[in-house]
């Protein structure tokens, strides 16, 4: 199993929550099988994410989604977003 991790600051994890949940069909039609969000203890607006894969090159493909870039804009995330990829040892 592939993991993306994805750590952003939003604007406002309200406004997030509703662009992002909107997303999961996109997700779901890019090989996401599984997701979960978390918010930093001391800071909501600081946002991990995790989306599972089948393969690393799926994770990649998902990263290189011009849709994605879309919502994470449409959804107020500040600055450039962390992500790396781990496959589970």
């Amino acid at each position: 199993m592939t993991t993306l991790f994805v750590r952003h600051t939003v604007s406002d994890y309200k406004a997030w929550r509703k662009v992002y949940d909107g997303f999961a069909p996109v997700q779901k039609a890019n090989g996401v099988k599984a997701e979960a969000v978390y918010q930093a203890a001391d800071n909501p607006n600081d946002v991990t994410v995790t989306h599972d894969f089948t393969s690393a090159a799926e994770a990649q493909a998902f990263i290189k989604n011009p849709k994605l870039k879309e919502a994470m804009a449409s959804a107020g995330v500040v600055g450039a977003p962390s992500m790396w990829i781990t496959n589970k040892a």
